[in-house]
């Protein structure tokens, strides 16, 4: 696979996947006797822009359609009896479940008494040979499923359904390589392509918020995304981008284009997004519906080709966002001042707390807030609304599986299920001290006191007054896009100054102006996230190294180099 120039024919045949045959025929079935579907998914980012892809898809040919996503305080994560109840009473026959279902044993059981078949199209870890008993079931993390590309996200499963069954219809595969097809079918190839690209903007968002490797078909399919945002995008992802103050130029300026066809280049938008852009602006206000009322507003934003009913749409999620930030800072504010005023708890390796008045829709975003303050593995949890269980959301560090841990916990759960980084877990009131010591034990055996440190990988020293250019930041570019076992590289430099007048921004980030004593050649401008702490020393002009990313900052209709701080050392230290 190409490295620098990603091609969709270097994606893997869909049908390499363990039952996609099986999908496909029963989707097939479906269709021709005008069977009622319902497409399921979770109501996160990855599970709502599922639903968006393969609905928009199957409804462009079937009408007898209809979407499904689970209430996160009623129903919980997954596949619900109450979402199946639900397709019973409305005639559904087939359920296609996208970024969940591996674990749904009891539920397809359960829908099979009504009638209704399942294909499951997930990206979880299966509970070891146990595999639900659905028409289809497909995740390449199962032990005996052969495709060869093993972390694609939700929506990723999501679109090789969409194109194992265009590719099937048309009697052409994207793997094909253009050269082996003569001139007909590589007619029937370009024209596939078309049709399939318009839905890569919804994977290229799905890869940037679920945290999954920017490796192999992962970085196809987000290069092409991102593409396709930047040229064309869709109404709903155009009005999120809007409410974080990204805005289109006119259509007449170079760079915009009407057909996502050919996506060469980048510049519909003021800036060229990148998958920062989709973990900071997109995810959080598709994620913000589901967790303060409905994820059923983020799909119809995604499904919207309506500009003004997308704008509506938009500033309500936007409204949705705000009052999740509100309440995950208290959250986590909170949470902050039990672990700092509990020797015990500070003394862990493990931090895992309960609070019945934390709102269910932010503790997963509270618990990463924590590793990122504390850095251990943390699982949150508050009191579910629906029955008599704590309900939680564990996240982790690099260093450690908490899917594997909550696995040796097991016996003291109700329910777990997620992978290495992040998961959800439910668990007994009377069960939870018993949870805590269990955990901390599995941690404590596991993690050596070296790790616990955070460390910033540094890719290589650089001399910041002759190195930095615009020539260097478009050849970096190429390497891109950046993500989870790509990321962008991280620099280093030594003897550096304010040129004055720096100011402590936001919350508590340093802006400033820096420049190298050594060559005393040109100055950039530097931010550093949560590093106001250095301001007194910084203005005082003493001598610091950095590490660093760059980045491209726009304002004002201009683009400058910045420099992105990770981390500050004074030459004195």
């Amino acid at each position: 696979m190409c490295f620098f120039r990603p091609s969709l024919d270097q994606l893997h045949d869909p049908f390499l996947m363990k039952d996609m045959d099986r999908a496909i025929a029963r989707i097939n079935e479906a269709v021709r006797r005008h069977e009622r579907i319902l497409v399921y998914g979770d109501y996160d980012v990855d599970g709502t822009s599922a639903v968006a892809l393969v609905y928009s898809y199957l409804s462009t040919f079937h009408r007898n359609i209809d979407f499904y996503i689970p209430d996160r305080d009623s129903e919980g994560y997954g596949i619900s009896f109450k979402g199946i109840d639900y397709a019973r009473d409305t005639g559904v026959k087939l359920i296609i479940a996208l970024d969940c279902g591996i674990k749904a044993m009891e539920q397809v059981a359960y829908a099979a008494g009504f009638g209704i078949d399942f294909i499951i199209g997930d990206h979880h870890l299966p509970d070891g040979d146990n595999i639900p008993a659905a028409v289809a079931v497909l995740d390449p993390k199962r032990e005996d499923c052969p495709y060869p590309y093993k972390e694609l996200s939700g929506c990723g499963i999501g679109f090789k359904i969409v194109e194992a069954h265009q590719e099937q219809r048309v009697g052409v595969r994207l793997c094909d390589a253009p050269d082996s097809l003569d001139e007909a079918r590589r007619e029937k190839r370009d024209a596939l392509q078309l049709r399939l690209l318009k839905y890569l903007d919804l994977v290229a968002v799905s890869i940037a918020s679920d945290i999954v490797p920017i490796m192999g078909e992962n970085r196809v399919l987000a290069s092409y995304g991102l593409k396709v945002i930047n040229t064309h995008p869709r109404p709903g992802i155009e009005a999120i981008l809007r409410y974080g103050h990204v805005d289109r130029r006119p259509a007449s300026q170079p760079g915009a284009t009407e057909q996502p066809a050919q996506p060469q280049q980048a510049g519909y938008f003021e800036k060229e997004l990148n998958i920062t852009d989709l973990v900071f602006l997109v995810g959080p206000r598709i994620n913000a519906a589901g967790r303060i009322r409905s994820a059923f507003d983020s799909v119809r934003l995604l499904l919207s080709d309506n500009p003004a009913q997308a704008e509506l749409l938009a500033k309500e999620i936007d409204e949705f966002n705000k009052q999740r930030k509100d309440l995950d800072s208290a959250a986590t504010e909170e949470a902050k001042h039990r672990i700092e005023a509990d020797a015990v708890m500070r003394g862990r390796k493990s931090i895992v707390l309960y609070d019945e008045n934390w709102h269910k829709g932010v503790v997963g975003i509270v618990a990463s807030r924590l590793v990122e303050a504390f850095y251990k593995p943390t699982v949150i949890f508050t009191k579910s609304t629906t029955d008599d269980l704590y309900t939680g959301s564990a996240r982790s560090i690099k260093e450690f599986d908490v899917h594997a841990a909550l696995e040796q916990c097991s016996d003291l759960l109700e329910h777990f299920g997620g992978h290495r980084c992040a998961a959800g877990v439910s668990v007994k009131p009377e069960n939870l001290e018993a949870f805590k010591l269990r955990f901390e034990e599995v941690v404590n055996n596991t993690l050596p006191p070296e790790v616990m440190t955070p460390e910033i990988e540094i890719d290589a020293e650089i001399d910041f007054g002759k190195h930095i250019t615009p020539k260097f930041l478009r050849i970096l570019k190429q390497f891109g896009p950046f993500g989870p076992e790509n990321n962008m590289p991280v620099f280093m430099s030594h003897s550096l100054v304010d040129t004055g007048y720096p100011r402590v921004v936001g919350t508590n980030h340093l802006k400033f102006n820096v420049i190298s004593l050594l060559s005393r050649s040109r100055s950039f401008p530097a931010i550093g996230f949560q590093l106001g702490k250095h301001f007194p020393r910084v203005k005082k002009g003493e001598p610091f190294t950095i590490c660093y990313t760059l980045e491209e900052n726009y304002w004002n209709g201009r683009t400058d180099i910045q420099i992105n701080v990770k981390d500050l050392r004074f030459d004195e230290d």
